[in-house]
């Protein structure tokens, strides 16, 4: 059981930290397409279409730490181990 709780925490706290940059760097990249479109409003298409871009490649950032942590959750390799180890140990 401590094994499953231990995965949970990891899982939880790795996607906390795993999306935090994603999240910041989504909100500079935006602040920045912001600022040169206000600058230059004639090149907003391109803007538009390079920070869509962007957020895109950013984005999956933040889906590769959700996939391993649905790893670590539910497709465990040692999960199996670790619950065979505690039935021993409990006997």
């Amino acid at each position: 059981m401590l094994f499953i709780t231990i995965c949970i925490l990891a899982a939880g706290i790795g996607m906390g930290l795993g999306v935090l940059g994603p999240g910041i760097a989504m909100g500079n990249a935006i602040k920045g397409a912001l600022d040169g479109t206000s600058r230059n409003p004639g090149v907003y298409k391109q803007l538009l279409t390079t920070m869509m871009i962007g957020l895109a490649m950013i984005e999956s950032l933040a889906i590769y730490v959700l996939v391993i942590c649905m790893i670590i959750l539910y497709a465990n390799p040692y999960k199996d181990v670790a619950l065979e180890l505690a039935k021993t140990v409990v006997k």
